[in-house]
C-alpha cells in the first residue's frame, strides 16, 4: 500500500484564484517570547488544495457541513485530460469509458506543473456537457489538478452550476495525480479522502488530499 500526497502546500504569496484573498503565514508565538509556537493564518476558504460546496455558487444550495462524508471519501477513478493546450475544453470523451456511479473522479490535466508560475491561470477546463454526463452518471465528487473546473477567468460557471447544483463536491488545486494513473494503469484499485476544516456554512475549505493506492 501506497499513500499519496495530493495538496499543495499552504504559503505565503502561493497562487489564489483572482480576487480571493491573498494568503499569509507567519508567527503569532513563538518559544522564545511566548514559551510555544503558534502560527498566524491568513487565508481564503478557497485557497490552496480545496473542496467547493455547492453554496459556493448559489445560497440556497447546501453548505459544507450539510453535506455527508461520503461526499470526500471513497473509490476513485482518474480521467486522463493532459497533453492538451492552454484553455483547452474538455468534453464528455475521457469520462465515457472509465467513469461510474458513486466513484470520485478525478481529472489529470497536468497543470499541476505549472502551479506557482504565470502558466497556471491557462488550464484546460471542463464543458457543462462533461459535467452534465459525469452528473448524470451519479458521480457527486469531481476533482482537477487546475485553479478551477471553469476557465480562469470566467464570466460564468457552467460546470460549477451543473456540479454544484446536482449537491456535488468539487476539489480544485490536486497534484500529483500522474502518480495516480499510473497506479490505475497497473490495475491498483486508488481510494481518496479530500476531508475539509469542519466550517459550519461554509462555501468550501481546504484540504490534505491524500490517496491510498493498493
Amino acid at each position: 500500500m501506497e499513500i499519496v500526497d495530493l495538496s499543495v502546500p499552504i504559503e505565503t504569496g502561493m497562487p489564489v484564484y483572482p480576487g480571493d484573498p491573498q494568503v499569509s503565514v507567519g508567527p503569532a508565538l513563538t518559544v522564545a517570547d511566548d514559551g510555544v509556537n503558534v502560527l498566524r493564518l491568513h487565508l481564503g476558504s478557497q485557497s490552496g488544495t480545496h473542496v467547493d460546496a455547492p453554496y459556493h455558487v448559489d445560497d440556497a444550495l447546501p453548505a459544507l457541513d450539510e453535506l455527508p462524508l461520503e461526499r470526500f471519501w471513497g473509490p476513485a477513478v482518474v480521467v486522463d485530460a493532459r497533453g492538451l493546450p492552454p484553455r483547452s475544453p474538455i468534453g464528455p470523451e475521457p469520462f465515457e469509458a472509465v467513469v461510474r456511479a458513486g466513484a470520485i473522479v478525478l481529472v489529470a490535466t497536468g497543470w499541476s506543473a505549472h502551479w506557482g508560475s504565470e502558466h497556471y491561470p491557462a488550464h484546460p477546463y471542463l464543458t457543462e456537457e462533461a459535467a452534465l454526463m459525469l452528473v448524470e452518471a451519479g458521480v457527486r465528487t469531481v476533482g482537477i489538478d487546475a485553479l478551477s473546473v471553469d476557465p480562469t477567468p470566467a464570466d460564468d460557471f457552467p460546470a460549477h452550476r451543473v456540479l454544484c447544483g446536482a449537491h456535488a463536491v468539487i476539489a480544485e488545486n490536486l497534484t500529483g495525480l500522474d502518480r495516480l494513473l499510473d497506479a490505475q494503469g497497473r490495475g491498483l484499485p486508488i481510494e481518496v479522502s479530500l476531508l475539509p476544516l469542519r466550517l459550519p456554512g461554509a462555501d468550501g475549505a481546504p484540504v490534505r488530499a491524500v490517496a491510498r493506492v493498493g
